[in-house]
């Protein structure tokens, strides 16, 4: 089946059985490896991606879902070779370590700052609380969103 949709900002048709999975056409059918599969069955939040600016579970979510829809994957999101201030701040903080539920707790990060651009530390705990991390327990990560945020607002403010 031809499936269309916006990937990272570019027009996208593709053939795959309408109930592959979206984790397995990104990584193996169009070599998008961000977006890791960890549990298979929703619980980790490793494989999630943006999808119309809101964060999905690509391992539950089938191909034929996203016609017509604008998908993003941690690959879109920076500029060039510049990271997305988010990418970064994950970086200079130590958030990354392992680095396998780094784009999903990125992607999620995005959506919390897109609705609350100012979140305190319970609602950023909150919004990743879906994503498991077994390496940093999770502080460098908060940290981490808390100064993008904080960032975000010293540069509204100049």
């Amino acid at each position: 089946m031809k499936i269309r949709f916006t990937l990272n900002g570019k027009e996208t048709e593709t053939d795959a059985p309408p109930d592959r999975r979206v984790i397995d056409l990104l990584r193996e059918d169009l070599g998008l490896t961000g977006a890791k599969e960890g549990c298979g069955s929703g619980e980790c939040g490793a494989c999630t991606i943006l999808v119309d600016g809101e964060t999905r579970l690509s391992c539950l979510m089938l191909s034929v879902q996203l016609e017509g829809r604008s998908i993003q994957t941690v690959e879109g999101i920076a500029q060039g070779d510049e990271l997305h201030p988010v990418q970064q701040s994950f970086v200079e903080h130590g958030a990354v370590q392992c680095g396998y539920c780094t784009s999903g707790m990125v992607l999620t990060s995005l959506d919390l700052l897109k609705r609350t651009p100012c979140p305190s530390r319970d609602e950023i705990r909150r919004a990743i609380s879906g994503n498991l991390c077994r390496c940093t327990g999770y502080q460098k990560i908060v940290d981490a969103v808390e100064r993008v945020s904080r960032n975000s607002g010293e540069r509204e403010e100049s």
